[in-house]
């Protein structure tokens, strides 16, 4: 076979090019990635602020104080975090009325009654971050005894 000059000339050329393709081509992945990346955080942050914003109105409607706009996206983000995981789960209840005591640390510490709203507010929560479970979580703390122990 017969190679001429031009042809010489020619493949010579795109053997030096080709770092510059392969090289536009790894970048061309590594923005398209960096897209993708960005575009779910920014969708991820928008349903996290419209939950947090729905969260504040059905607390501020309920006449609950309600946490800073910010915190609420972080604790909770946009699927809820602990609270929607699994709210009947032991080890979740039993941190819950764990947190319903009088306050004592050690042999001091005893169940209290607490006040209903203390679990009307977290139900709140639940019906927005996680409706589905809205039911579990009624489950799991509704057979537990409440009265109106805050004065206001």
């Amino acid at each position: 076979m017969k190679r001429s000059a031009g042809n010489m000339k020619r493949t010579l050329m795109a053997s030096e090019h080709r770092w510059i393709y392969i090289g536009s081509i790894v970048l061309l992945v590594v923005f398209a990635v960096i897209g993708i990346i960005q575009y779910t955080t920014l969708r991820e942050t928008a349903k996290a602020n419209d939950k947090a914003n729905q969260l504040s109105k059905l607390l501020t409607d309920a006449g609950y104080p309600v946490p800073d706009h910010d915190l609420i996206v972080r604790t909770l983000g946009d699927d809820g975090a602990s609270l929607c995981r699994d709210p009947g789960n032991s080890l979740i209840k039993a941190q819950a009325k764990a947190a319903l005591v009088n306050g004592a640390s050690g042999p001091g510490t005893r169940p209290v009654i607490a006040d209903s709203e203390a679990i009307s507010a977290a139900s709140l929560a639940v019906s927005v971050y996680c409706p589905d479970k809205l039911g579990d979580f009624e489950k799991a703390y509704g057979g537990l005894k409440y009265d109106d122990t805050v004065k206001k």
